[in-house]
């Protein structure tokens, strides 16, 4: 009895001294994250196209075992992600017609886990550098998807992925901040043999 008696008694002083402070659990959080200084360097490989990269990223080959020729990456490490350029020449009206239907084909596959996509015209031609640009909402694969072409000879497909589990509400403030070096990415191509 005397034992049961001050097991309780220290069960209940154990209690009544842990609920005695004031605690609240922590809401869930994301690491902060440090965005570089824009800076800008010139692209100009062996590749018959050119453009403009941030200083933070690196342009690799594609190292994929069936990349093609000028398939290159354009590497963010401190982001974990990568924007994935496929060249190909064009040789025909039904080639570049097949082309661009698999750039639509491809951004449309993410329909059922986006909220939206919308598409924006690319037109540079003093450059003649033309295309679509498909934005991509929602915890998909790849938020970002464009095209650009001379349409007669030249095609190149870009699409921006991050090697994380998509979530939206944390990779927002990168990919806002790797949306502004697409656009300069692009505003800045050239075709090469034009």
């Amino acid at each position: 009895m005397k034992i049961r008696f001050l097991y309780h008694f220290i069960s209940t002083t154990f209690l009544f001294i842990s609920c005695g402070t004031d605690y609240s659990p922590k809401p869930r959080a994301y690491f902060r994250i440090e965005l570089p200084e824009k800076k800008y360097q010139s692209y100009s490989g062996d590749c018959p196209y050119s453009f403009d990269f941030p200083m933070y990223a690196l342009v690799q080959p594609d190292s994929e075992r069936d990349a093609k020729p000028c398939w290159l990456d354009v590497n963010y490490p401190q982001f974990n992600g990568r924007i994935h350029l496929s060249y190909q020449p064009i040789s025909s009206a039904a080639q570049f017609n097949q082309l661009t239907e698999d750039a639509r084909t491809f951004a449309f596959k993410h329909t059922v886990k986006a909220t939206a996509i919308d598409e924006a015209m690319i037109s540079y031609p003093k450059e003649k550098v033309y295309g679509i640009y498909y934005t991509i909402d929602g915890n998909t694969a790849s938020s970002v998807q464009f095209f650009l072409t001379d349409s007669t000879k030249n095609y190149l497909r870009g699409a921006l992925y991050f090697n994380e589990q998509p979530r939206l509400d944390s990779i927002q403030p990168v990919l806002d901040f790797i949306k502004k070096d697409i656009d300069l990415m692009i505003r800045t191509f050239k075709w090469k043999n034009e």
